[in-house]
């Protein structure tokens, strides 16, 4: 793919990359559908789960390609998608072996309008799917460290980076990442908040696989972010039960050099509501076989600070938007999650359609 072709592919705008995705749909000869969000995004535009289906709804296996469950992520991920509906041969192969292959694009669109990581209820999709009739898992690290992480002020005191970094050298990276990041539910203005009912992206979800997931028998899921690991590399991440063996053979028969967090062998740290556990409540006929696509853009401490900023503004309404401040965070923000180089995008394109090709020839052999 030439330079132009490949820049095509990218958004900088949720209307731009919605408009690309739907269009490439089309082109693709695909019929598409939305589930349209109540709310509109920060140009006023209409907000929505776009969903495009090749193959039939009888098919028997079923590859999901999705993005943007973390909003502002899904600027990297709406270009692979976009990348893989204009991939005739693809779409060939899909077809000519019987296997659908359903894009859900923008998961979580308000996000990713707005430039946010999490849905307009402050929640991070990845971790609201909870049963909520039930006790929510608690969170002790999270609740003693939520002062420090989302402070009154921003730029932050000079004490209060202080005592930040005196935890993080007395903790560890890797520890304070599984305190932080595994999800909490008592601080609605913190980070990673679960939120305290399913959200309308999770709701959209369900809808989407009840229309279009109860009859396949296998079903494999290749989910796009990016943020994690190794600049401009892939990390393949298991998603699904890490206790059934045979569900992380076939996921590591697919993608050799599958990640699991359950083995701490990922960059991720170990999630409470992640977002797979909705396959076994909505599509328990299917054998499942899932993965989340990590795309490394910056270092962990980087993602941390711009996320705090975010998370402090958010908290600040009578903020206006903008200011030069408020700018920018929201383009720091943007800038952890998608590395606006030619390498990174080249490189992005390439191991996430090799990636999901993956996903079919497994589902194809299987």
């Amino acid at each position: 793919m030439d330079a132009d072709a490949l820049n095509t592919c990218f958004s900088h705008k949720y209307s731009e990359a919605r408009e690309k995705f739907l269009a490439a749909a089309d082109a693709a000869g695909l019929d598409a559908h939305a589930e349209i969000h109540p709310l509109l995004g920060q140009d006023g535009e209409t907000l929505a789960l776009d969903v495009a289906r090749c193959g039939p709804i009888s098919a028997d296996k079923l590859l999901l390609v999705s993005s943007g469950c973390h909003g502002v992520e899904g600027y990297a991920g709406s270009a692979v998608q976009i990348s893989l509906l204009r991939d005739a041969n693809f779409l060939e192969q899909a077809q000519q072996a019987g296997v659908a292959v359903l894009f859900l694009h923008a998961l979580n669109p308000w996000g990713m309008s707005w430039m946010r990581r999490t849905t307009q209820e402050n929640v991070d999709l990845n971790r609201n799917f909870q049963d909520f009739n039930h006790p929510l898992p608690a969170n002790p690290g999270y609740d003693e460290l939520h002062p420090l992480l989302v402070p009154s002020t921003w730029p932050p005191s000079p004490e209060n980076e202080q005592k930040l970094q005196a935890v993080l050298a007395q903790r560890g990276m890797a520890v304070l990442q599984q305190i932080v990041s595994s999800g909490q539910y008592s601080e609605p203005e913190g980070l990673f908040y679960g939120g305290h009912a399913p959200t309308w992206s999770q709701q959209a979800l369900r809808h989407v696989l009840r229309d279009h997931a109860r009859r396949c028998s296998k079903l494999g899921w290749v989910d796009l972010h990016s943020g994690l690991g190794a600049t401009g590399q892939a990390e393949i991440i298991f998603s699904g039960d890490g206790s059934d063996p045979a569900q992380v053979e076939r996921a590591r028969a697919w993608w050799p050099t599958l990640k699991t967090m359950h083995e701490h062998t990922s960059s991720s740290a170990v999630i409470s509501g992640a977002m797979w556990s909705v396959i076994g409540q909505e599509c328990p006929q299917a054998e499942f076989t899932g993965m989340g696509f990590e795309f490394g853009t910056v270092p962990p401490l980087h993602i941390l600070q711009a996320m705090r900023a975010d998370q402090w503004l958010e908290n600040h309404p009578e903020k206006p938007l903008r200011t030069p401040l408020a700018q920018g965070i929201r383009k720091a923000l943007f800038g952890v999650f998608f590395v606006d180089t030619m390498e990174w995008k080249k490189g992005l394109i390439e191991q996430g359609l090799a990636t999901t090709q993956a996903g079919l020839r497994g589902l194809i052999a299987g």
